[in-house]
C-alpha cells in the first residue's frame, strides 16, 4: 500500500503563489509515476502535472503550461507543485496520486486552493 499526504493549500490572491507537497510512505514508489490532479465545484476531476520518480519529462495540462512547476525529492519521498500567476480558475481541491501498472491507484486526501479576484 501507498499513503498520499498533502500539504500546502491555502487562501491567495490572483497573481500569487503557492507550493503544494505531497510525501509518500508505505512500498517502494520508484517505478511510479506522481501526479497532481484538480477538482473544482461542479466539475470532474481533472489532470494537472505528472512525473515521473526515476525521472525524465513531466507532463502538464494545457491550463498550467508556463505557470506550475512540478518536482520531486526522491530522498524525502516528497512531490512538490509550485504554482505561480494563480487566476481564480485554479481554485479547486488538490489532489496527489501515484500510479500502479500505468493505473492511478493512490490518492491523497486533498487539500484546497482558493484563489481570491
Amino acid at each position: 500500500q501507498v499513503q498520499l499526504v498533502e500539504y500546502g493549500g491555502g487562501l491567495v490572491q490572483a497573481g500569487g503563489s503557492l507550493r503544494l507537497s505531497c510525501a509518500a510512505s508505505g512500498r517502494t514508489l520508484r517505478n511510479n509515476v506522481m501526479g497532481w490532479f484538480r477538482q473544482a465545484p461542479g466539475k470532474e476531476r481533472e489532470f494537472v502535472a505528472s512525473i515521473s520518480w526515476s525521472g525524465g519529462t513531466p507532463y502538464y495540462s494545457d491550463s498550467v503550461k508556463g505557470r506550475f512547476t512540478i518536482s520531486r525529492d526522491n530522498a524525502k519521498n516528497t512531490v512538490f507543485l509550485q504554482m505561480n500567476s494563480l487566476k481564480p480558475d485554479d481554485t479547486a481541491v488538490y489532489y496527489c496520486a501515484a500510479t500502479n501498472d500505468g493505473v492511478w491507484e493512490f490518492w491523497g486526501q486533498g487539500t484546497q486552493v482558493t484563489v481570491s479576484s
